[in-house]
This record gives C-alpha cells, structure tokens and sequence, in this order.
C-alpha cells in the first residue's frame, strides 16, 4: 500500500458541499470509518464513512445493491456492527472500498440522490468503540518525554529505550469512545516524605496525547511480521487519550510498569483515518548518527523514506466554568507526530518478532507524542513540571493537573502542499 491514486487528488470535489469547505475535517480525500446510531435509539451499530458532516451508512448502501457483484464479499464485511470482519480483508478490500465509496460521492455520480437518502447527519448521532478490542499494547516512544520526565525524577532515560520501541500490555475492557466520562481513580499514594501509603483518590490526574493504530491483518503465532510487511497490517489510525494517575503510578509501576495508573481509562476518538488516506502524509525517518541505530530488524530504507508520518496535534483544556460559560477551550500544546523516536511499522516489527500474534482490532498506543520544544509536550507532567509551573488555560484559569470538570480536547489533521488537509475529529473527555 504505498502509491498515490485519484483517490488523492486535490483537485476532487464531493457533490455534498460540505464537504469541499476548507474547514472540513472530511473531505473526499480522507473516507474515515466509523460505528455509529441515531442518538437515543436502541437499533443497530452500523459502519459508516464521515464526509463533510455526514456519514454514509455502508448498511444501507448495501440494500441499494448497486456495487459491482464482485464486490459483494466486502459490502457484507462492512455490513456488520464492529470493523473486525472488513479489517480481516486486507488492503486490497479496503482499497476497493474506497474506491466505490469515493466514486460514489464524487461530484458528477449520476445517482447521487440514492446516496443523499442514505446520509446521516453526524449531529443527530452517538458512536460506539469502532471495532472489538481483543488486545491493547501502549508504547513508549518520545524521546522529549522519556527525557523530560526522567529529569524530574533525576535518573537517565534508560539504555534500552535507544535500541527497542519500550512498551507495556494495556486494559482493553476500559477503552471508550470519545464523549464517555472519565472518572478519577483511587488507589494508593505514598508521599516522598513518608514511610507507608495511603488510599485515596489521584491528586495529580494528566491525560497523554497518542495516536492509535488499529490493526487490520493479523498474524500466526510464531510468525513474525517483517518491518518491510508492517504497514500493511495498519488498518488505520486514531487520535488517544492515555489518562494518567502520576501520584499513583510514581508508587506502583516499580518493577513491574504501570497498573491502576492506567487501567481506568482509555479514549480514543470515533473516527478511524485509513492508512491510505494517510499516504500523502508519509515522511522521511532518522536516526542521529551519533546515537544507536537500529538492529536489522528494525530497519529498512522503506522504513526511512516512508516510515514516519507529519500529523499535527493540538491540545486544549476547557474548564467547567468555561464550558457552562460558552467560552472556547485554550490550546496548550502544538506538535506533530513525526518527531517519534520509533516508526508505527518498528513497533509491529518488535511486538512480532518474538512470535507474537497480532488479531483484527488489535490496538496499538504510539506512547506520548511530544516534540523538541517545550509548547510541544504531550503530558501535563512536562507541560507544568509535576504541577510546579501551572499552564495558562483561558480566562485566567492554570492547571498544574487535570480538576473534576475539566475536559481534555484532542485534535488532529494533515495537511500538505499540493493535497488537501484531512482531519481525525475530536477526541474529549470530561473529567468527574
């Protein structure tokens, strides 16, 4: 899956207007999936396509039969109420897909009033987890994280995070969409000035911007995938929210990484961006000359070319008095993904190797993306110094962590000279 097609192009236009406005996140370019209903229904999960601010429901489409017969198989795949059975089709299904979906809401399709009956506002809908998570890996790939929090607890970024993408085995059955609440955790707390724990609730509450990565194709036990093959088990990616108690894992997660400081919840946004979507968006990955670089495994001059990808992230906090009071959440923070220390297609390589099999819905977190200069962190913990240097949020309001009432906001889009900017939605949560 790495060359450009029409699908591209930026001149293209969808014959829904909306679509074609400069500040959409999902023109005719992008084709994000989802799993969505009518707000306040009880009837089915149905897989949807986001294009302006509209959804196509591939359920319906399938009743109008008008996909060539062929193609049949994937119209059913995509006929379902999770992902899974159309990511397990690999790229070639998803590219034809695509296809059939762009052409239809291409400007000029001659039955466009077909489609139009079958579109479905995005705001007069709720949206579910996009496909059954069997298995949830989070990475630990920053290297401005791993350095800026391992100063403040005055230790070294380990060795071992310079030769292989760190990572720790995450809670599935407490990912949620986009919207669901996020409730503060209790657990243990030990103060640096005491001898024993206490129980209680997270004082210093922090959320992580990451992307997601679902998994399409999976893999045998005992069979690796080569970094060569990587991209083309990635499904798609997502923005992610990997909330952090930091009071209760600076306790728990010696030896053994962390626990409850974790496992309470995961956001991740509604919207899946297709790794083909994201071709233009490739770019060039490097490693210094004056650091290690990586086993053969882990490299390829695909992987340097191509490997990494430019997606910007923005950051913001809204308070509950600026939410009850119409007031706009403050951006914080401003980065791109590209600055990771490891590629999307490294850290298959590396689960993998050891035998590891990868399921359809697998997902994978890319580990806290911050870049170089210090507006670009990915963590209230960098952002304030553990809370020492409170952010400015908006309306005379500061943050050292996260408050009850508080929500986080995520956003994320490419954009490049010559093809038109996508965008990945929101990801929010509130705190309570």
């Amino acid at each position: 899956m790495t060359e450009l097609n029409y699908t591209h192009e930026k001149n293209r236009k969808s014959w829904l207007t909306q679509a074609n406005q400069s500040d959409s996140d999902f023109p005719i370019q992008n084709l994000p999936f989802c799993v969505f209903r009518k707000k306040n229904s009880q009837s089915p999960w149905h897989i949807g396509v986001g294009i302006g601010d509209q959804i196509l429901d591939l359920f319906e489409l399938n009743q109008l039969k008008i996909v060539a017969e062929k193609d049949q198989f994937i119209m059913d795949a995509a006929s379902n109420e999770s992902l899974n059975a159309l990511m397990t089709l690999g790229p070639d299904a998803w590219r034809i897909l695509r296809f059939t979906v762009f052409d239809l809401l291409e400007e000029g399709y001659s039955a466009e009033e077909k489609i139009r009956q079958i579109l479905v506002p995005q705001s007069e809908v709720e949206y579910s987890v996009p496909a059954q998570i069997n298995d949830y890996t989070d990475f630990y790939t920053s290297e401005p994280h791993a350095v800026n929090v391992s100063k403040q607890l005055g230790i070294n970024v380990g060795d071992n995070f310079y030769w292989l993408p760190i990572a720790y085995h995450g809670r599935s059955s407490s990912i949620v969409v986009s919207g669901e609440p996020v409730f503060r955790p209790y657990g243990q707390l030990k103060s640096a000035d005491s001898n024993t724990p206490v129980f209680g609730a997270c004082q210093k509450l922090d959320y992580e911007l990451e992307l997601g990565a679902f998994i399409g194709l999976g893999n045998e036990r005992g069979k690796s995938i080569a970094l060569s093959d990587a991209p083309k088990h990635v499904f798609g990616l997502c923005l992610l929210n990997d909330w952090s108690a930091r009071d209760i894992q600076g306790w728990e997660m010696q030896p053994l990484g962390p626990f409850l400081a974790k496992n309470f919840a995961t956001t991740i946004s509604p919207w899946i961006v297709t790794s083909e979507a994201l071709l233009p968006y490739r770019c060039q990955w490097s490693r210094n000359v004056d650091q290690p670089q990586p086993l053969d495994y882990l490299d390829s001059d695909n992987n340097r070319e191509y490997g990494a990808y430019d997606i910007k992230l923005e950051v913001s906090i809204q308070s509950e008095h600026q939410a009850s009071t119409g007031q706009p959440a403050k951006p914080i923070t401003l980065t791109s993904f590209k600055h990771q220390y490891w590629t999307i297609g490294q850290m298959i390589a590396h689960h993998s190797v050891g035998g590891c099999n990868f399921r359809a819905g697998d997902l994978i977190g890319s580990g806290t993306i911050s870049g170089p200069s210090d507006s670009e962190a990915g963590a209230l913990i960098e952002l304030t110094q553990s809370g020492n240097r409170p952010v400015d949020i908006g309306n005379g309001e500061t943050r050292g962590f996260l408050q009850n009432g508080d929500t986080v906001i995520f956003k994320g889009w490419c954009e490049k000279e010559g093809f038109a900017k996508i965008g990945f939605g929101l990801n929010f949560g509130k705190i309570f």
